[in-house]
């Protein structure tokens, strides 16, 4: 593993997993999600990971035209790198989950690597009253969910995204997903430096265990040498935490509203700057550099930010 002179702070704005009723703080608008995920950055994210919402009612989308109103906006307004997700909504086609990507041709956009079972049913499990008909049957269906990322589909995400020059996170919520990237890599698919997002926490996925981010962290060296840079985010309460744990082990981090929407216990986040600036805090209380996007960039040698089609 590459240890991290500076640490990057990834923000996740607004994600897939979490409903407009779960939090009144969710940003679902273009607007909203611009304003919102300027303020991360503004607060120290060197990356914004970016899904985007249909504004009526929250519901994921994966639709160019609502990530063309507010990307360009987050890039006039800030210099981080953008991060597109190809994760998209639960449930969606490939092409649907790679449209938004394939148009904006980003920096980096996100690459799940493996299937699972995702299971977010009980993340509603507080919520008294749904404000949209879609919620609850959406977290519901995740009991009987597979989360679809083939082989074939990974061949084709890295091949037409990385014919643009995009480079990827790659999200790995168990260890089977390392093996899985390293075939990718033996087939000369994906090049190096590998940035690895570790996930913990999901129901499906590996657990928040710190005995598991060892372990995954251990394999990874064993696949990948010093040739990856490794990233943590977890689920729900065990955010800070784990992704503490990351830097400490001289990794980088990832926040926000798509992974918690907390800011303590029982205490509801009003923004993902508010998640940026808790991380930022306790790493510079470890003595440890937040790296800028210039910074970023140059760790994960992207193409920059003017190379992209928004």
């Amino acid at each position: 593993m590459k240890r991290a002179k500076k640490v990057i702070i990834t923000c996740a704005v607004t994600g897939s997993i979490h409903t407009p009723s779960m939090s009144p703080h969710l940003p679902i608008t273009p607007d909203e999600i611009a304003c919102d995920a300027v303020a991360a950055a503004e607060a120290g994210a060197a990356m914004l990971h970016l899904h985007a919402r249909d504004p009526a009612d929250g519901r994921p989308s994966q639709d160019p035209a609502l990530f063309a109103q507010f990307l360009p906006r987050i890039k006039q307004q800030t210099d981080a790198i953008i991060n597109i997700t190809t994760g998209g909504g639960l449930g969606m086609t490939l092409d649907q989950r790679l449209a938004p990507a394939k148009w904006a041709a980003p920096e980096i956009a996100s690459m799940n690597m493996g299937s699972l079972n995702f299971n977010i049913s009980g993340a509603g499990a507080r919520v008294q009253s749904f404000r949209h008909d879609w919620e609850q049957p959406y977290l519901e269906g995740t009991r009987d969910l597979i989360l679809s990322n083939t082989f074939a589909q990974i061949e084709r995400g890295l091949k037409e995204l990385g014919d643009q020059g995009t480079r990827f996170e790659f999200e790995c919520y168990d260890v089977g997903h390392l093996y899985n990237l390293a075939h990718f890599v033996d087939r000369g698919l994906a090049k190096p430096p590998f940035f690895l997002q570790c996930v913990f926490g999901i129901l499906g996925g590996i657990g928040a265990d710190p005995e598991n981010l060892l372990h995954m962290r251990a394999t990874a060296d064993r696949l990948f040498g010093n040739d990856y840079y490794l990233s943590v985010l977890a689920a729900g309460r065990h955010q800070m935490p784990f992704v503490s744990l990351s830097a400490i082990l001289g990794g980088h981090v990832r926040v926000g509203l798509e992974d918690s929407l907390y800011a303590g216990k029982g205490r509801l986040a009003t923004s993902n700057a508010e998640q940026v600036a808790k991380i930022r805090r306790i790493i510079e209380e470890l003595s440890l550099d937040i790296a800028t996007p210039a910074e970023a960039r140059e760790i994960l040698q992207t193409k920059g930010g003017d190379n992209v089609n928004f």
